[in-house]
């Protein structure tokens, strides 16, 4: 009998092991492909020319290249380009220029970078002219207001659950969201997963780390309507302050909305940019009605769409 009973309790714990992988692996977006092999030929065409390997050394050239990957996300191409900025090499040596870039690759988490952080000090507050990303649509201005303007045709995807799209249409009026929105961030957060967690312990639904559960008063991240109603409170919050526009609010959802204004833009975090791109994906728009009572816009909205006319 002993026996039998710890095998039992064997099989439970690898289920329990077993439930929890798949819950965390539920919540890593995926990365594009296209845009990770392009990083990469990018980074590796700089490599040739900051070296001499095949090519005629060209550090000017190599800098160009290194911030297009670096721009794309690449954490390798943000630290090569920081440390030709740390030691001059081949480019006029700035400290300013690789506090950013070492500081863009150490949030994604390369450990080199990461050690650099204790010689370069806190992140600037400012974003070199290579990284002011102007592709449209991430700083289009807010949509106007036009009474004419027929709503939205709302598509609920068809692999969303009855009860969790029940849950979404049911509070949506009040924080005034589109459901499809929401959908879409349930299904990149979670796949609609009620007791997913993530490696940062970001809970349910949603994904809400402690913090954002706390702030818009979550007791129960679990419970799959407290979750989806504190993470709807969260999206309000984020649609007033960057007036809806949803790539910048996507970017905030994933990464935080000091990390927005610290870019002035989509971070140049992969993981980020393919967030952003799942999002819109499953929304279809990049603008989104706002509610201007919630909050102040982001002060930082000005410097973002002055940089696209530059």
């Amino acid at each position: 009998m002993k026996f039998i009973h710890f095998w039992r309790l064997l099989c439970l714990v690898f289920m329990q092991i077993v439930w929890l992988g798949a819950s965390q692996a539920a919540v890593r977006p995926l990365e594009n492909e296209e845009e990770r092999s392009v990083r990469s030929l990018l980074r590796q065409e700089a490599q040739g020319y900051e070296n001499g390997e095949g090519v005629e050394r060209d550090p000017a050239k190599a800098a160009e290249l290194y911030c297009k990957a670096a721009r794309l996300g690449d954490a390798e191409a943000q630290f090569n380009l920081g440390w030709m900025y740390a030691n001059g090499r081949g480019v006029e040596r700035s400290d300013a220029n690789a506090a950013f870039f070492f500081h863009a690759a150490a949030e994604q988490g390369l450990d080199q970078a990461v050690r650099m952080l204790a010689t370069v000090g806190g992140p600037p507050n400012y974003v070199p002219e290579c990284m002011v990303d102007r592709t449209p649509p991430q700083m289009t201005a807010p949509p106007a207001r036009t009474a004419a303007a027929p709503p939205p045709v709302e598509v609920i995807p068809p692999d969303a659950p009855r009860h969790i799209v029940e849950i979404v249409k049911r509070h949506a009026p009040q924080y005034r969201l589109s459901p499809a929105l929401v959908l879409a961030f349930i299904k990149v957060e979670s796949n609609y997963d009620t007791i997913a967690l993530s490696p940062k312990n970001a809970k349910g639904l949603m994904q809400l780390i402690p913090e954002t559960a706390a702030r818009f008063g979550v007791a129960r991240p679990y419970d799959a309507e407290q979750n989806i109603r504190g993470g709807m409170a969260y999206l309000r919050w984020l649609m007033a302050y960057f007036e809806g526009n949803v790539p910048l609010v996507a970017a905030a959802y994933n990464a935080g909305e000091g990390a927005v204004n610290r870019y002035r833009g989509v971070p140049p975090y992969a993981e980020t940019r393919a967030y952003v791109a799942r999002i819109l994906g499953g929304y279809g728009r990049v603008s989104h009605p706002f509610d201007a009572s919630v909050t102040s816009a982001s002060p930082q909205l000005p410097l973002m769409r002055s940089s696209l006319l530059r």
